[in-house]
């Protein structure tokens, strides 16, 4: 029998770089996944790379939410859907993107987690959740004010939930993922006055692959992890044991 087999698992963001990779992985350890999205377009590859059911919902919209998990059977969630804002200090922070960042990152998780764990607890075959936090919500990053908030509330939001819903045997944790190099995180990230004190002070030297993220995420929703529950799992290179 497959480590997950029987289980149903809600991947929020999975179009993305990371969630496409926990979908991926998820799927060949025999889990049944859901990829959610804000909407089927943004599902269309993943889906069709991995057979994987789709469901659109928008992360900003509580109704939206609730109407999209009502009467899905899930045992898992990971929330990796997530915006990631601008490059600004707190003297010239852009409070819309600020708003956004709190919406989506924080706001938008509580909900799916809401709803989710309502049908967690009334299946009785306790759960696990995953949030995909950020190191930045650990350590301070320059620039990253709005996003580091919303991530450090997602991290509190972790810790509540696993303490609320440890009682029914379902598990909460985060993972705090370093920068993954990537097209869109290389405009900033990728500058050389940026990348290389930054790699400098980490100390595996080396940017994340999605994949690195994936697996500490699916090591979290298994029963190897069936102790845990409560935690901030950095996935940084050492970044933030300095």
């Amino acid at each position: 029998m497959s480590e997950f087999e029987g289980r149903t698992i809600l991947v929020t963001g999975a179009g993305g770089g990371i969630g496409g990779a926990v979908v991926r992985q998820l799927k060949d350890k025999g889990a049944t996944v859901i990829a959610g999205g804000r909407t089927a377009e943004s599902l269309e590859d993943i889906v069709a790379s991995t057979g994987t059911a789709a469901l659109a919902f928008d992360l900003t919209s509580e109704d939206s939410i609730r109407d999209a998990l009502d009467g899905v059977d899930l045992w898992g969630v990971v929330n990796c859907a997530g915006f990631g804002g601008e490059i600004a200090g707190p003297q010239d922070t852009d409070i819309s993107v600020f708003d956004e960042a709190v919406t989506v990152n924080t706001r938008g998780a509580l909900l799916v987690i809401k709803y989710a764990s309502r049908t967690l607890i009334a299946a009785g075959n306790g759960g696990s959740i995953v949030n995909v936090s950020s190191q930045a919500a650990l350590v301070a990053l320059p620039g990253h004010v709005s996003y580091a908030a919303s991530k450090a509330a997602l991290d509190s939001i972790t810790r509540v939930s696993a303490l609320e819903l440890g009682p029914h045997d379902i598990r909460v944790n985060s993972v705090n993922p370093t920068v993954v190099m990537t097209q869109m995180s290389a405009s900033y990230w990728g500058r050389p006055e940026i990348e290389k004190p930054f790699l400098d002070a980490m100390p595996l030297h080396r940017w994340a692959t999605e994949d690195d993220i994936a697996g500490p995420i699916v090591f979290l929703l298994s029963d190897a992890a069936s102790m845990i529950t409560g935690v901030s799992l950095p996935i940084d290179g050492g970044y933030t044991s300095r």
